[in-house]
Parts: structure tokens; C-alpha cells; sequence
């Protein structure tokens, strides 16, 4: 039997925590802003992990994104794509699921969505920005997970 920090018991895979992240619209036009390429806010730390946790992760557009050639990933300092693999931002649009290189339109099913992932060592969650800016639109997190160690815990960074 495992407690999280709160002391609930886990006892079963598929009994999930849920967090979510929502940073506010990609404005990479703008220096420093998220989706500037290169800026300070590349990568984006989305959620603070401690401990060892199991997780699945996705992306929910709100607004379509765009930037040319831009490309979004999310992963781990030194496995920036290890969670969603790099997409082009623009294939990314308002209402889709986004889990892989092709995102779902509207619905997709838990299974599509990779993982489960281990996270180890309180390594935090991070968006990155590739080849150029994402000037516009909007995208908000959910990690679903559970911890594997008695300090395992995720929540949003923002």
C-alpha cells in the first residue's frame, strides 16, 4: 500500500490524480513571452514533479497555433520530446488532443495517449520550442499520474 502526501492510498493503477496547467496563450512574437524560441520562458517548466511518479500527459488546444515552421515538445531537461514527441505547431489546432505527431480532433481514446511514463528523481515537466517562434494561439496541460515513491507528487508550475 502507498500514501500521497495528502495520505490517500493508491492501490491501483488507474487511480489517477489530475493536474492541469493552463500558461496562457503562446505569444513568441514577443521577447521573453512563452513560445519565443531561445527566450526565458524556453523551456517552460508545466509541472513541478517530486519524487517518482507515474504519468500520462496531453495537450488541449483552445486556439490554433501558428509559427511557420515552429515545432513543440514536451519532455524532461536532457529528454525535451520523452513525454509528446516534436510536432510542428501548426498541425496543432483549436479543439484537438495533443499526445503525438497527430493530434486528435476533438476525442481520442486514453489508450492513444503515451505512457505511462516513469518520472524519476523530481525531474519537472518542460514545454520546448524548436526551429522558430509560436506567435499565436493557446494550449493547457493535463497530467494525469501517481506516485511511486511516498514524496511522488506533480502539480502545475504556473
Amino acid at each position: 500500500m502507498l500514501l500521497d502526501n495528502s495520505g490517500k492510498v493508491h492501490i491501483a493503477l488507474d487511480s489517477f490524480n489530475v493536474a492541469v496547467c493552463k500558461p496562457g496563450p503562446f505569444l513568441g512574437g514577443t521577447a521573453n513571452e512563452r513560445g519565443n524560441n531561445g527566450g526565458t520562458k524556453d523551456p517552460l517548466t508545466i509541472f513541478t514533479v517530486t519524487g517518482d511518479v507515474l504519468l500520462k500527459i496531453f495537450g488541449v488546444c483552445t486556439t490554433l497555433l501558428g509559427g511557420a515552421t515552429a515545432t513543440v515538445e514536451v519532455g524532461l531537461t536532457g529528454n525535451t520530446a520523452g513525454l509528446i514527441a516534436q510536432t510542428v505547431a501548426t498541425d496543432i489546432d483549436a479543439s484537438e488532443i495533443w499526445n503525438d505527431t497527430t493530434p486528435g480532433v476533438g476525442t481520442d481514446t486514453y489508450a492513444n495517449v503515451t505512457g505511462p511514463h516513469i518520472v524519476v528523481n523530481g525531474s519537472d515537466i518542460i514545454e520546448t520550442i524548436g526551429t522558430t517562434d509560436i506567435t499565436s494561439g493557446d494550449m493547457y496541460y493535463v497530467c494525469l499520474w501517481r506516485p511511486l515513491s511516498v514524496d511522488g507528487n506533480v502539480v502545475s508550475a504556473i
